[in-house]
């Protein structure tokens, strides 16, 4: 029996929904999916209670908790002041992640746009950061140095750029968009495949960003209960979350079809839904008890003091009744809007 190019393959998908994964892998939408559940087992994981999602990562791959590698945010108040700072500048975790001791162990590891990950310059084997992602902390950086131009001319850069957020409103922006994760998936599966190719791996980890970035910025066409779902752009778009989904999961069999005989372990870090917090709302409490005042002069109707991502009233009210119109209304208005 051949050598399996590693003997331990990871694979993350950022932020994918495990109720989605289970249902479109059930119906046959997710082969892949559909195969790694009936062969394998699989069970539930649970995110940190009561801290930002941002403390996932650098949980799961530290074995840590926040108290301890202190991490929880891209921005965060110094302990003890009420002044803010970046813990990217001093290396994002204070616990050293899992893999790093497999280096100093002697193994042999290829960690690949794992999020809010710094470079290990003295890792023995490869790395990559942010090739493709979510979160831009340090951008594109790679180790060995020579990845660090050799990949960029093989493969190019991810089609998405350095971070994936962003306004987009009509349908050919938003299929822009997913052509830019697809294409991103595409090419990920290619970078993966090749350099697992180059074998004898202890350790292979790589993660799809691309669920994260579909999830954040298509959730309201995803899901038609959503106060923001437009039923126009969904019907020419399709289900954004499906169509990466199952870019993810053609590119996940292609890479196991070169895996051979290894243990698989694939998972998601943390889930995608819609965004129910109040936290927007403290604001505009604080000022009408009177103990804040509003930034600019008082202003409410700028994109940082909006009742509705960014809208001021009349225009929030304006879009809940475009939507509740009939669509042959809409279409004729379409030119007035």
């Amino acid at each position: 029996m051949p050598i399996p190019p590693a003997k331990v393959l990871c694979i993350g998908v950022d932020a994918a929904n495990p109720d989605l994964i289970r249902s479109w892998a059930a119906d046959g939408s997710l082969p892949t999916f559909r195969t790694l559940f009936g062969r394998g087992v699989s069970g539930d994981l649970k995110g940190i209670e009561g801290f930002f999602v941002g403390s996932t990562w650098p949980s799961m791959y530290t074995g840590a908790c926040p108290a301890d590698h202190a991490f929880h945010y891209l921005v965060q108040l110094s302990p003890g002041t009420y002044g803010f700072h970046r813990p990217a500048d001093h290396g994002i975790a204070k616990i050293p992640p899992f893999w790093s001791h497999l280096s100093r162990a002697g193994r042999r590891v290829a960690i690949l746009d794992v999020p809010l990950t710094p470079l290990d310059p003295n890792l023995s084997g490869l790395q990559t950061v942010e090739w493709g992602g979510h979160d831009s902390v340090y951008g594109f950086l790679a180790n060995p140095d020579s990845l660090t131009a050799s990949i960029p001319s093989r493969f190019g850069r991810h089609p998405a750029g350095l971070t994936c957020d962003g306004q987009r409103r009509t349908s050919e922006e938003y299929e822009g968009f997913l052509q830019d994760l697809l294409n991103g998936v595409e090419l990920k599966g290619r970078l993966t495949r090749h350099l697992l190719a180059e074998g004898d791996w202890d350790m292979f980890m790589q993660v799809f960003t691309e669920s994260h970035c579909v999830g954040h910025q298509c959730w309201h066409l995803h899901d038609p209960t959503h106060p923001a779902h437009d039923p126009l752009v969904r019907k020419k778009v399709g289900d954004p979350l499906l169509r990466v989904y199952q870019a993810i999961d053609r590119a996940l069999g292609e890479i196991l079809e070169g895996s051979g005989d290894t243990f698989v372990l694939v998972f998601s870090a943390h889930s995608m839904s819609h965004w129910y917090g109040t936290q927007f709302l403290l604001r505009d409490i604080l000022v009408r008890l009177g103990v804040a005042r509003e930034p600019n002069g008082g202003r409410t109707d700028g994109p940082e003091h909006g009742w509705l991502q960014g809208t001021s009233p009349p225009m929030a009210g304006f879009r809940w009744v475009w939507r509740k119109l009939p669509d042959g209304v809409r279409r004729n208005l379409g030119p007035l809007r």
